[in-house]
């Protein structure tokens, strides 16, 4: 890797996007990377033992790809995202980008000075002051005392640290911790900076300013980002493209809208698999156990999608509702709609309402369907409880069990024409402009009415 600084060959301010992304120099080139790691599975106690192993072709290790022929390049002035579920590689590869880790085969050329923020913290000295911590960072990261005494003010501006630098780091708060780390590495002056899950650090005043902070990068055609994230706002928000690395390979690269897709039906998909895992497991091995919401009046209830999960406000989703029960008297399946993103219940069908009227007891299976249009973009979760009348009581009933964690299930919608904000889109629902007159002629009727009602009623 060169860690020269690289000189600005930036011909005009214009901001790096997907569409102009190529225009610029190449740099992080990373060339059919792959990474592996060893695992220990036998131990020789000593020289007899070892040399035994030896002879009968026992290696004691075995090998762990984490990586399989990764290649992508990063162009300056990019805010590059790379995505991917837990163990799939990407702190793996953001090491060996920061030369942490060396791979196996294949390489990594950088050119510039790459400043790597890994895990929060680390290179910090409890012992010593916060200003003696700044210093030691900055070395660790491979400034010199003079570059460090160039960036200290504004490191310490920037984590509204002032009044405590001269203490120990051992008695600032844990907030106070993360501030000044995180500060340290996003003013360090470096011409690429590596994070990975960091962006959600200290109270919701300090994000909004690195929130700031890096809308601003973003805007600087001269300074690179690589972002390792499970956050898709994030990614959507900032990043000119992604990746996407599943089981150590690139399994998609480009806009970021697509490759946040491709990691979003990815995570739908693991979840299905988990659930049907977990549920050949427990018939294997004949286990009375239920899962959470279930017991033994109703051991199955389950809600999935018969349609594709990733959907437009265009579909109307089409889902199922699997349940075992052996009682014959009649009973609800009350549906609600939650929203994940935003949290709450978005809609529920109330918990008398569909009525089943079982023609026999056991296992069924029914089908639903559910417009769609009114929403913006997000990931909803139905979630169906099994409902019995209480005697006497038209309004209340008891819930004998609700399909809970993997029994439920989750859909995502995502569609050019939303936002991600809202949760009605404004196809759906508006907001218009009225004059003065029409508002108080149309509230006057609106009075007269509501007049008109009681009078009747009266």
């Amino acid at each position: 890797m060169s860690d020269k600084n690289v000189e600005n060959t930036v011909e005009n301010n214009d901001v790096v996007t997907i569409d102009n992304y190529m225009d610029q120099p190449v740099v992080l080139d990373v060339n059919h990377v792959e990474k592996w790691f060893k695992l220990p599975t036998e131990q020789a106690s000593g020289l007899k033992q070892a040399f035994i192993n030896w002879t009968k072709g026992i290696k004691g290790y075995k090998k762990q790809q984490v990586l399989k022929d990764v290649t992508f390049q990063v162009h300056r002035g990019e805010f590059f995202g790379i995505v991917g579920r837990n163990g799939g590689g990407k702190s793996t590869l953001l090491k060996i980008i920061s030369q942490i880790y060396y791979p196996n085969s294949g390489s990594v050329h950088v050119e510039g000075k790459l400043v790597p923020f890994i895990e929060l913290g680390v290179g910090f000295n409890p012992e010593l002051t916060g200003r003696e911590n700044v210093y030691l960072n900055g070395a660790l990261l491979g400034f010199t005392p003079e570059e460090v005494d160039a960036m200290y003010d504004d490191i310490v501006e920037f984590a509204e640290l002032e009044d405590f630098m001269d203490q120990k780091l051992k008695n600032y708060s844990s907030g106070m911790q993360v501030r000044l780390a995180f500060s340290v590495a996003i003013k360090a002056q470096g011409d690429i900076l590596v994070l990975d899950e960091v962006l959600a650090v200290g109270d919701e005043a300090f994000q909004r300013k690195c929130d700031d902070y890096f809308t601003k990068v973003r805007q600087d055609p001269t300074k690179t980002v690589i972002l390792v994230t499970h956050d898709m706002s994030a990614v959507k928000r900032y990043c000119t493209r992604a990746m996407f690395i599943q089981n150590g390979e690139v399994a998609a690269i480009g806009d970021r809208e697509t490759v946040s897709e491709s990691y979003t039906l990815a995570n739908l998909e693991a979840a299905q698999e988990e659930n049907k895992r977990k549920q050949q497991e427990a018939r294997a091995h004949g286990r009375e156990e239920y899962p959470n919401g279930l017991n033994e009046r109703c051991p199955l209830l389950r809600t999935y999608g018969v349609s594709p999960l990733m959907l437009t406000s265009d579909d109307v989703f089409r889902f199922a509702v699997e349940y075992d029960f052996d009682e014959t008297d009649d009973f609800y399946l009350a549906i609600a709609l939650h929203d994940i993103r935003r949290g709450g219940i978005t809609f529920d069908t109330g918990a008398r309402n569909p009525q089943m009227h079982l023609t026999e007891p056991g296992h069924h299976t029914v089908y639903f369907e559910m417009p769609l249009d009114l929403f913006n973009n997000g990931e909803f979760r139905l979630i169906t409880s099994l409902r019995t009348p209480i005697p006497g009581d038209d309004a209340m009933t008891d819930a004998v069990a609700v399909a809970l964690d993997d029994n439920a299930c989750t859909f995502v919608i995502r569609d050019p024409r939303n936002t991600n904000y809202a949760l009605i889109n404004n196809r759906a629902l508006s907001i218009t402009p009225i004059s003065e007159q029409e508002a108080e002629t149309a509230a006057a009727e609106q009075r007269a009415h509501e007049h008109a009602q009681e009078r009747t009623e009266q």
